[in-house]
């Protein structure tokens, strides 16, 4: 099983793209999970 932080956006700044985004800390990096697939983005 791939960890859950592969298959999302890699971007220095992580911002919401619709109003379903939330912005989460998860083992210190800042991320942003959606409903929508290409909405998820990690900070790095």
């Amino acid at each position: 099983m791939l960890p859950e932080y592969l298959g999302m956006k890699v971007r220095a700044s992580v911002k919401k793209m619709c109003e379903k985004c939330r912005v989460i800390r998860r083992r210190g990096r800042v991320m942003v999970i959606c409903s929508n697939p290409k909405h998820k983005q990690r900070q790095g």
